[in-house]
């Protein structure tokens, strides 16, 4: 590995070393003060300590009327037009296609229970739960002449028909003549999202404001097993529809996050590492509030997360579009189905890398899984796919390594005669470099032209819910890390930069990256001073950043080493030291008389008026 070939790879380090920094995953510290100040709990009543929108804010701090069944002091007659839904039976309604299945109940007309049919939970039990009724609850909050009324506290009659393949369900709280309020659910089969249409008919009159607040309080889940990892992840995502971009709270941030929006905002989402629950609205809504924040100690609830959203009554009527939910996996093919920029909840990388894995490593990946069941085997393939997309350029930077070695008896020779005059080196080693046509940077640009194949695998392979419970050898979970050794207790620096565990993968990926340092540079230009030893220090930082890391990447780029090795075998076996020698003493017989180029003409001039400014200076 000569210079330049080094100053490539340690740019393409410096460069993963900022990405991780940015997306590694953090051991979060533990939120300022006291759990029952800062946590807000899915209740019974609005959460007051948090701030809401003005219009919200004033809806949600009314207290809601609610009709209690227990107490001879609440008459159902005192809350006029809506007294008679304030009485009922609570049934549940369940509807589901091959991949929900969704649970309702007739009080409310709401979402009770959602479980996906194809994944299991963190404890390898089907069906994985992603909310239920201890964990998530959504109110509709209306002001009233008699007082502040959550719609979700109304009992509704339900309905179950057969639209061809999609069922659909309504729920009817008929008031006074000719008023009404409807949830109308259409489920279609092989899709994650359906549509939700809320109808509020002939109140117009009866609600204050013509306003309606949507507030959803969620205990997000624990899904996965590694529960710190997964936090790193987990956050609340928007749409601005003027800038046409999500935005999100800090999902890394040990603090509370909130945010109060006043522009319009077509959908929000309560994403997780795999799994995302979502409302798409009929129209864009202009004001509301988000808030998420966890505590480190609780072991079931991975985020406690809120939602206030103030709706008009114009997206209540009848002609209205519907609105859209999505229950299910941060998948592509289901995501992008759902509404503009709702695929954001995946998160690909930056847009050239993002590009990469959406239109290659994606199609590639999902092509593959169609006739390979197992996904280690897919790793291993999608590897040489890589490999052999990235080979010229792979081809190129070697034989850049093989010209340097053949130059190195020149370099030398340069080095003992100018070694103590950098500049003057630095000329003659450009001059060498123009005359036998060998340009010095296209050792490092095929290493920098990887980095985005590089970048994109380490966000698609992390975020692969296919990866998800699945095994391939030792490792249990190719989305998590795999671990051979762990221990509880808490040794100072060990834990908090490498971990309580020991990843074999990584472990493998490290040593193969020394030994495939090492060859390259037995086999080209040596390298001297700091350089020879920095080569070898990136791959040990890699080991301890990567170690928390899923086993399915450190496996890839573990394979991908491997494989690399392979290619160094094949390409030697074209590459003829003597020929590329002849090959460089004949350009550089040709160009002996060749007309300096402007580069090479001004670092010559700068060259002779440094001489001149050290020459005036010694007569002095």
């Amino acid at each position: 590995m000569d210079k330049n070939q080094a100053i490539g790879f340690t740019l393409m380090a410096a460069l993963l070393m900022v990405y991780f920094y940015f997306f590694a995953p953090q051991r979060p510290q533990q939120p300022e003060g006291s759990q029952a100040d800062t946590i807000s709990t899915v209740t019974n009543k609005p959460d007051t300590t948090q701030a809401p929108t003005p219009q919200a804010k004033e809806e949600a701090e009314q207290p809601v009327a609610e009709a209690s069944k227990d107490s001879a002091e609440v008459s159902v007659t005192q809350f006029g037009i809506f007294s008679t839904a304030m009485e009922g039976e609570e049934n549940e309604v369940t509807i589901e296609n091959d991949l929900l299945e969704l649970k309702y109940s007739t009080k409310g007309g709401l979402i009770k229970r959602v479980a996906l049919k194809e994944y299991d939970d963190y404890q390898y039990k089907f069906p994985l739960v992603l909310l239920d009724e201890q964990s998530s609850r959504v109110r509709y909050i209306i002001s009233t002449q008699y007082g502040s009324i959550d719609l979700a506290d109304l009992y509704y009659n339900s309905d179950i028909q057969q639209q061809g393949d999609t069922t659909v369900l309504t729920f009817t709280a008929d008031l006074a003549t000719g008023t009404y309020i409807k949830h109308i659910y259409k489920l279609a089969p092989d899709n994650y999202h359906f549509t939700h249409k809320f109808v509020i008919y002939g109140l117009e009159n009866e609600i204050k404001g013509n306003n309606v607040s949507m507030i959803w309080d969620n205990k997000l889940k624990r899904l996965e097993t590694d529960i710190e990892y997964s936090r790193n992840y987990t956050t609340i995502n928007y749409w601005l529809v003027n800038d046409q971009d999500m935005e999100e709270l800090k999902a890394r941030s040990s603090d509370k996050q909130e945010v109060t929006f006043n522009q319009p905002v077509s959908w929000f989402s309560f994403k997780q590492k795999f799994f995302t629950s979502g409302y798409a609205f009929n129209k864009p809504v202009s004001s509301g509030y988000f808030s998420s924040i966890y505590d480190e100690s609780d072991t079931v609830t991975v985020k406690y997360c809120r939602s206030v959203i103030d709706l008009p009554l114009s997206h209540f009527t009848e002609d209205s579009a519907p609105n859209k939910q999505y229950y299910g996996p941060n998948k592509l093919k289901y995501l992008k189905k759902v509404t503009k920029g709702f695929d954001e909840n995946l998160y690909l990388g930056w847009p050239v890398v993002k590009w990469i894995n959406k239109y290659v490593i994606i199609t590639i990946f999902n092509f593959l899984e169609k006739h390979i069941s197992s996904y280690g085997i897919i790793i291993i393939i999608l590897v040489f796919i890589i490999k052999i997309i990235l080979s010229p350029l792979t081809y190129k930077s070697h034989i850049q390594m093989a010209k340097t070695k053949a130059l190195k008896p020149e370099l030398d020779e340069l080095k003992k005669k100018y070694g103590g005059d950098m500049q003057k080196m630095q000329a003659e080693q450009m001059k060498l470099y123009s005359q036998v046509g060998v340009n010095p940077l296209s050792g490092c640009i095929p290493m920098l032209l990887q980095m985005p194949i590089l970048f994109a695998m380490f966000q698609f392979i992390p975020h692969a819910v296919e990866l998800r419970h699945e095994s391939f050898l030792w490792a249990h979970d190719l989305s998590t890390y795999d671990s051979i050794i762990s221990w509880s207790a808490n040794i100072p620096l060990i834990s908090s930069f490498y971990g309580n565990h020991v990843s074999l993968f990584t472990l493998l990926m490290t040593v193969s990256t020394i030994l495939y340092t090492w060859i390259n540079s037995q086999s080209t230009a040596q390298m001297e001073g700091p350089m020879k030893s920095m080569q070898y220090f990136m791959p040990i930082i890699f080991m301890f950043v990567l170690n928390k890391f899923p086993a399915g990447l450190t496996f890839y780029y573990f394979v991908s080493n491997l494989v690399s090795f392979g290619q160094i075998a094949v390409i030697r076996k074209f590459v003829d030291d003597e020929k590329i020698r002849a090959i460089l003493e004949e350009n550089k017989r040709k160009n002996a008389n060749k007309k300096k180029s402007k580069f090479q003409a001004r670092l010559d001039e700068a060259l002779k008026a440094t001489e001149q400014a050290k020459k005036k200076k010694g007569k002095k």
